[in-house]
């Protein structure tokens, strides 16, 4: 997949640069929904160093390009990262653990197809979070 980097940044050209394959291979690695400061401990963790501010610039050039995502899951979120992935998918968020699932269903198509159809709104990203407790939680709290 690095290959995918490499043709996307040198389409828009933009370098292929150590520091962007690192922030790359650390989305890659995490299992998504990964704050900066853990897909900044990911780099590290591969032997590669990268600034914040470098780290920031890197996240919004591939959401940019299309290669990543930034999901805002709750008020006290500040956001994060995953690879970029169709909008189908949308996300349930525990509140008590802080777990994040990806699921995918009809929903976001029908709501896509609402506000298109209904109300002439052109959706470019919609991004859907369900905030509850997830069962393992739920579980818990009974035992």
């Amino acid at each position: 997949m690095e290959g995918e980097l490499d043709r996307t940044l040198r389409a828009h050209g933009h370098r292929v640069t150590q520091p962007r394959r690192a922030v790359w291979r650390a989305l890659q690695a995490g299992s998504g929904h990964r704050t900066v400061d853990e897909i900044a401990t990911s780099v590290a963790a591969i032997g590669d160093e990268i600034d914040t501010a470098s780290l920031y610039r890197t996240l919004a050039l591939f959401e940019e390009l299309g290669l990543a995502r930034v999901s805002r899951l709750g008020d006290r979120d500040a956001g994060r990262w995953e690879l970029a992935h169709p909008d189908e998918h949308f996300h349930l968020v525990c509140q008590q653990c802080g777990d994040v699932d990806h699921h995918v269903g009809t929903l976001v198509a029908q709501i896509r197809e609402h506000v298109e159809g209904d109300h002439g709104f052109a959706a470019d990203q919609i991004e859907l979070v369900v905030n509850g407790r997830c069962a393992g939680c739920q579980q818990a709290a009974v035992s």
